[in-house]
């Protein structure tokens, strides 16, 4: 049964290396929290989570990318490679889960968490400079990025609790094969898969703007 393992709330410290602030470490709690669409990015809530803290607001946050889930199995695969623990919480994520494939989940998939909340898959996460400076592992933004199992944000279709052990149900799969990982290999290292993001109306706009200007520019075809 796929469900909640564990939700993860940020611990504010510094960037490794710098004097910025980070919420990127983000630990296990016990009991409910609050999910709720956060707004624009200029309120400055950031999160979907209430008491879960973003520093970059210009980035990071917002009703496209309001709750970050990760999968345990993933988790766990990286730490055999890299030869260390992997908690809840470590890659950012706010929800880590078991039982459900990420990655293959559909770009506007809808999930029921507990009772209440209706969660929408919207965009896969990019790696960033915070992120590679938190991991501490050489070469991790491009091992990351290959690998293209990038765990993905969500956006709050109804609001809820949600509490470690949570079932996850899939209420709606949209009619396209647009997944979060075929969206992440299209943003990053396979841009001619760009036009098939225009299958996944979900997507934030502009990702689709992005994915639009490169299928014009293929079907002008060179020089034009």
């Amino acid at each position: 049964m796929a469900h909640v393992l564990s939700v993860n709330l940020a611990v504010p410290g510094r960037v490794p290396g710098t004097v910025r602030k980070t919420g990127i470490d983000k630990r296990p709690v016990d009991g409910p929290v609050l999910v709720r669409a956060p707004g624009d990015r200029a309120t400055g809530l950031g999160s979907g989570l209430v008491h879960d803290q973003i520093f970059d607001n210009r980035h990071h946050g917002g009703d496209d990318q309001a709750v970050y889930v990760y999968a345990r199995e993933d988790l766990d695969v990286w730490a055999a490679e890299l030869g260390r623990d992997l908690p809840g919480g470590v890659f950012g994520e706010n929800l880590t889960t078991a039982g459900l494939d990420v990655t293959n989940a559909l770009i506007g998939e809808r999930w029921r968490i507990g009772a209440d909340l209706v969660l929408e898959v919207s965009v896969p996460r990019e790696p960033c400079n915070t992120f590679a400076r938190w991991m501490d592992v050489p070469g991790w933004l491009k091992t990351f990025t290959q690998r293209a199992v990038p765990g993905t944000y969500l956006r709050v279709i109804a609001p809820g609790e949600v509490r470690a052990g949570d079932r996850i149900v899939v209420e709606h799969r949209p009619p396209h094969e647009v997944t979060v990982g075929l969206a992440f290999r299209a943003m990053t290292l396979e841009r001619e898969l760009q036009p098939r993001l225009l299958d996944a109306p979900a997507l934030p706009p502009k990702v689709l703007a992005k994915a639009r200007k490169y299928a014009e520019r293929v079907t002008a075809g060179p020089g034009q």
